[in-house]
This record gives structure tokens, sequence and C-alpha cells, in this order.
């Protein structure tokens, strides 16, 4: 199993989340044994984009789904065959490593078929065409190698020339009536029977018992271009054998073979496995190379990938497959989430502007000093969480903490959050898709869906060009996919307020949250920057309110 961390943030990732993430993969990997790699569940967004290329940090590589996969198992890693080795080496690779299947491969190590036990013993079992070896393409070295025999004369023009496989086991008069042009002969020490196989053009004759062969008898081979081969076995044993010097290539399984990639799920193979039932399965890359193989036996002792969840706590907001996962620890400044763990676990939440300022700490907490490009992009998340600490959810914490990295990172914090604003700001290019959901996110509460997604911008008249589009997919996803409201927060970040959009049945629930009157399913109101602390809790409070009075008004009816 590749026993690794992996840490990531929310869907439709913000700042904070990609740097927080990045940030503490690099802590552990300072001061844990387990390798920890940070994901993403989405896009980069432009303001991301814009502070991970000024400090020249990699972005996390795309992992929408932590359920378990081949690549997270212990899959057996198996020696490839060639497909030009015999059956009889093939048997006894996979009897010396104890396996009944094994994939076989070219140069390349690119799956070609697959050889087990059972298509090499039924093979063997079927009554053979005695022109096997000519059709399989069976080479002379197979043979030597197969009867442990000595090649006493080498015709190159013979191998190219296998015919039947015959026994010489009568008078010469007998063997001349049966042999035919390119013939393999099996004989004893008689003379005259050697006399009579090369005489009769074969193209290679096996002398069984070790006999020695005359000098006439070579020259005689010679001239014929008959090469000659000495084994140690009678001849019941040699004709017994001399199958088995076939390339494993002849008796492979190739068409249709059930095969799996590293990144399948093993949710996916399970139903595959029960349908066909075979012993084992290749498991093979993108490019086709065998890299293992995989049994029944592996899904039982199945290894879930390990989850550290950053800036976030909430399941609608989490990585797919979190369910099949085992979370390590949360580090968050949300409110408290829905997500169980089976186990006591790492959880650290504080409130706090960003969830930057919390892994930043964890950094000095333990005397590891922040590299100046992990130090630059902690500083980019409290600045972009935090609006430059226009937000009411800033605290003395987070000015503190970006006054430190600040420092670290050798950037003046105002002129890089100008920069950062304007990078990220900027509506110029973005599909309506891309900007309505570049920071959405989805909540339940009282068993009610709502979403709110927030849009932040130096200039809201950018947004004047989309904004009746961005209405129409609002509403449509409202009708849908059932959602109570949702809401777009347009943010001026210097204004320090927000306009709302709103869609959805329940319209009311902002207009009697913030006290507004809405003007064409919009209202501007004054200093709210903030969904987790402005947004959400007055939302939260009008619709448990609505639930209430819901069951009241039902209860009275009765």
């Amino acid at each position: 199993m590749n026993d690794v961390l992996y840490i990531t943030g929310h869907r439709n990732p913000d700042t904070d989340s990609i740097c927080s993430a990045i940030a503490y993969a690099d802590f552990k990997n300072k001061t844990s044994s387990i390798p920890a790699i940070p994901i993403r569940l989405g896009s980069i967004n432009r303001e991301t984009e814009f502070i991970l290329n000024y400090f020249g940090v990699e972005a996390p590589k795309l992992l929408p789904n932590v359920k378990t996969q081949i690549l997270d198992l212990d899959i057996d890693k198996v020696p490839s065959l060639s497909p030009n080795i015999s059956i009889k080496m093939a048997w006894s690779i996979m009897k010396k490593n104890n396996i009944k299947t094994l994939p076989v491969s070219d140069e390349d190590n690119k799956l070609l078929g697959l050889a087990s036990l059972s298509n090499i013993t039924s093979s063997y079992m079927d009554i053979w065409d005695n022109n096997v070896l000519s059709k399989s393409g069976t080479k002379l070295e197979h043979i030597i190698d197969t009867l442990s025999g000595k090649c006493i004369y080498y015709s190159e023009e013979s191998e190219k020339n296998f015919a039947k496989i015959v026994v010489a086991a009568m008078q010469p008069e007998g063997i001349k009536e049966i042999i035919e042009e390119g013939d393999i002969v099996i004989c004893g020490n008689r003379k005259d029977a050697q006399e009579m196989i090369l005489n009769s053009k074969a193209s290679l004759m096996i002398v069984t018992g070790n006999y020695q062969i005359s000098e006439d008898i070579l020259e005689q081979a010679k001239n014929t271009g008959c090469s000659i081969v000495q084994t140690p076995y009678d001849t019941f044993t040699a004709a017994r054998l001399l199958p088995q010097s076939i390339p494993v290539s002849y008796i492979m399984a190739k068409d249709d073979l059930i095969k799996f990639k590293p990144t399948d799920f093993v949710d996916d193979i399970k139903d595959i496995m029960l349908e066909t039932r075979y012993r084992t399965y290749p498991v093979v890359d993108e490019e086709d190379k065998v890299v293992g193989s995989i049994s029944r036996y592996h899904l039982i002792s199945q290894n879930k990938k390990k989850v550290i969840l950053v800036d976030h706590n909430e399941k609608t907001q989490s990585v797919l497959g979190l369910d099949d996962a085992e979370i390590l620890e949360i580090i968050d400044h949300h409110r408290l989430g829905d997500i169980q763990t089976g186990t006591p676990i790492y959880f650290r939440n504080e409130p706090v502007g960003s969830t930057a300022t919390i892994v930043a700490s964890i950094f000095f907490e333990n005397g590891v000093r922040p590299s100046r490009k992990i130090a630059g992009i902690l500083a980019g998340g409290i600045i972009s969480d935090t609006l430059l600490f226009k937000s009411p959810t800033s605290t003395v914490m987070d000015k503190l903490m970006l006054k430190r990295l600040s420092q670290i990172a050798n950037i003046n914090p105002e002129e890089f959050a100008m920069e950062m604003f304007k990078a990220g700001s900027s509506l110029k290019g973005k599909s309506v898709d891309e900007v309505f959901y570049g920071d959405f996110k989805e909540f339940f509460i009282n068993n009610t869906k709502i979403a709110v997604t927030q849009v932040s911008t130096i200039d809201d008249e950018s947004f004047n060009p989309i904004e009746k589009d961005i209405m129409n997919l609002m509403e449509k996803k409202a009708k849908e996919e059932k959602y109570s409201l949702i809401v777009l927060m347009l943010t001026n970040i210097f204004k320090g307020g927000s306009k709302l959009i709103v869609a959805g049945k329940h319209k009311e629930f902002v207009s009697q949250a913030f006290n507004v009157q809405l003007d064409e399913n919009s209202a501007y109101v004054p200093g709210v920057v903030s969904r987790k602390k402005q947004v959400i809790p007055p939302l939260t409070n009008v619709i448990s309110s609505a639930v209430i009075d819901e069951e009241e008004e039902e209860e009275s009816q009765e």
C-alpha cells in the first residue's frame, strides 16, 4: 500500500483552503515519517493562482474522491513472463513463487496475456497435434533446455523448417515410410536408424540416452543440414517432455482479458471479481504495463486512505468517498459540522479569520520555521480570508501571524494584498459557471438546503454584463436541485460591503435576516463581507425560527 497522508481543503477551494493544505502537508513532511500530499477538490481560482505563482509553489494535484483504490492495497508484485520462454520454464517459475497465474509481457513490460497452471495443464492434457512445435514457433534453445540436452550440431536453416514430431521406434525401413522432410525425430543409438533419418532430410534428430554420435553421422548431418541434440532422457521421457518446449505465448490466454488499473476503485471491481471468479487479475498502468496482480484476498484486508481535513468540517463540503477514508485530523476555523469519526482524532478549531493562521501557529508552536515559500502562501491565505482585516472574522492573532509571516516571506502585506486582490477579483474572461461556482458552499440548516457563493471584486461594474445570466443559473439550480435558497454575495473588497443576489422559493429569509427590502431579487448590505460570520449565522436564526413557526401552526390546526 502507498502509506500516504492526503491533506485536503473543501470543494470549490478558495485561497485559504489551498494554501493551508499545502502548508500543513509541508509541516507533516518535516515532522512525520509518513509522506503527506496536499490535494484539491476543484479548480484553482485566479487569486490562489497568483499567490502560488508569486512564490513558485506547485498547485496540489486534483483528487476529488478518496474511496479505496487498488493503489491503496498491498497487491502482489509478480514477475512477468517473456512470451518466448517454454511452458516448462513458466511452470517452474510458478512453482518456485507459489503462484498459479502470471502475466506475460513484452520487452517493455506491456501485457500480452496470462499464463496459468490451469491452461498449461489443460493444454498439455489435450491430444497434441504432432505439428505443434512448428505451429508454435518453438526454438531449438527451448528444446535443448526442456530436454536438458546438448547441441551436437546446429543448422540455422533447420530451425526454420521444423515439421511434425516422430519417434523412430521401428526398423529403418519403417522409418523411411513415416519421416518427411523437416521432421523432428526422436531416436536411440542405432546407427542405421540415424542414417535413415538423415537421408530423409529431417530438420532435427534427438538422440536419447546420451548416446555418442559417430563422426560419420555428424558429417552426414552437416551435409544434410540436420541439427542434432543429445539428451540424457529415455525415448518415452523425451517424447513426453518435448511438447513442454513450446513457447508460453502459444497457450496463454490473450483474448478478452480482465485487467484493472491502480486507480480503479475497489467497490467497482468487487462485482467483476464475483462474476468472473478468476483466481487473480493483472493490474496495469495507463501504458498497459504490468504493475502487479490482485485477487479477492486483497479485498478482505482492505486499507483506507488516510485523510486530514483543513478549512472545513462539513460532509457536504468535503471530498467524495469520505466515509471510506480514515480521517486523522481536522484543522478548521468554521462552525462545527456533521463529520463523524469512528475513533478519537486531533481536532483543532479556533475562532480566527483564517485556517492559515492556525497552520502557521502549529509551525511555530513546534519550533519549525516555515520556508519563505510556505510563509508567503500562508500570508496570502490570511489576507484572502480576512480581506486584509476588513472582515469581522479577523482577530488579533491573524494580524500578529501575518506580520510574522510577511517578515519571513519578505513582502509588504498591503502592497501584496493589492496585487493579489486585483489578480483574483477580475471577472474578465470568466464564464458564468466559473464565477458562480468559484466559491460555492452548500449548507443544511434544520433540514433546509441552502447555498451561499461569494464573488469578491474591486469593481462592481465588471459583474453587470453577466448578472442576468447568473440569476438565470441560480433560479434553475434552485428549482432542479431543490434549494430553498441560493445567495450570491458580490463583495466589494475596498467598500467593505456586499450585494446579496438571491434565488429560490424562500427569498424572504434574506429580507428577514438582514432587514432589507429586495429590489429585483437583490439588496446591498453595507459592512457584510463574511459568509461564515455575517451571513450564515443570521440565516440560521431565521430558518430555525421559520421551521418552529411551521410546526406551531400545524399543532394549532390540530
